[in-house]
């Protein structure tokens, strides 16, 4: 045993980085939301950047360390307390058997991150060990974490590990956010009005939008121009355009096909700031190039060591804590 669930939070679930060869057999990829926050957390616990991890949203979950373990918690803001006593975000540390970790209510930014050294130990279905709750699929029973679950993980050998800590992602905090996206399969279909239109004016996230999407409201977009299509694959953070003319960006838990024109593409440099967005946030998007975009990609996440330098990863000074932590071992399962 590793960790037991105490609270769970609203939206709690165990998720890596999808299924990403199953979408053509008609199900979901499903994955993290934010997949920046989620690998820094791996990475600072010394796991691969596929490693499974909890993820929340609006609040995190109350837990108890079962079995000693570093942790570190990354992506929407909270009050994390270990044992009672505040600890940081976007930092690794080594929890105790018996110790208990509280991350509150999210006071900015949507989804949260835990990861712990060899990460959470579901079953892999399909090639992943990501829950899909549409179809009741992987994860912890194919559904949400509730209070009593017990999640498994690698035993922690604690000498091995060296504590670290990085730089946040710069989420929002500007009144527009500001979110880069290239052209749609469905891009020339629009008139160059309507092209425009969707560059120049601003929306706003609204209430409806979750793990599947984010419908924004504004000024619609007018679809009357274009042709009728056949529905085709999807992609995380595509932008439909349904027959209303607000636009739905497609997200993780999205359907694997659909059949309203994409005008365009969010950049996956920027889908972390986008899935990090609450209900009221206003967004302006702004054209790039496919190739601006895949550059951006490989500058910022495109390998373990580009995520750690753009969080300006460092090793922290070190307690010496050794004594302690072989003498915690020995008391573990």
């Amino acid at each position: 045993m590793a960790l037991k669930i105490i609270s769970a939070g609203p939206i709690t679930t165990v998720q890596d980085q999808g299924r990403t060869a199953t979408q053509s057999s008609g199900f979901s990829v499903s994955g993290v939301m934010d997949f920046d926050a989620a690998g820094v957390a791996n990475l600072l616990v010394g796991n691969d950047l596929d490693d499974a991890v909890v993820e929340s949203s609006l609040q995190g979950p109350t837990l108890t360390f079962t079995q000693s373990s570093h942790f570190a918690i990354t992506g929407a803001t909270a009050n994390l307390k270990l044992n009672g006593q505040p600890i940081n975000a976007y930092r690794s540390y080594f929890a105790h058997r018996g110790d208990q970790l509280v991350v509150g209510h999210y006071s900015s930014g949507r989804f949260g991150y835990l990861a712990v050294t060899g990460g959470i130990q579901v079953p892999i279905v399909m090639g992943s060990r990501s829950t899909s709750l549409k179809y009741h699929l992987g994860g912890y029973d194919g559904r949400q974490l509730q209070s009593g679950d017990v999640l498994q993980t690698i035993r922690d050998e604690v000498d091995d590990h060296q504590f670290q800590q990085a730089t946040p992602y710069s989420y929002v905090s500007d009144a527009v956010a500001h979110i880069r996206v290239t052209a749609g399969p469905q891009y020339q279909d629009f008139p160059e009005q309507y092209r425009q239109q969707f560059v120049q004016h601003t929306f706003e996230m609204s209430q409806q939008s979750d793990r599947m999407g984010a419908r924004l409201h504004g000024t619609p977009i007018d679809t009357s121009d274009v042709a009728e299509m056949l529905s085709e694959g999807t992609v995380f953070g595509g932008i439909q355009i349904p027959n209303d003319g607000q636009p739905i960006v497609l997200l993780a838990d999205r359907q694997t096909t659909g059949g309203y024109p994409v005008i365009g593409v969010v950049a996956r440099v920027d889908l972390p700031k986008l899935v990090q967005l609450s209900p009221g946030q206003q967004i302006r998007f702004q054209w790039i190039s496919t190739a601006q975009s895949q550059d951006y990609y490989r500058q910022n996440y495109g390998s373990s060591t580009a995520i750690k330098q753009v969080h300006h990863f460092k090793k922290l000074a070190d307690l010496d804590r050794g004594p302690a932590n072989r003498i915690a071992l020995l008391f573990d399962d």
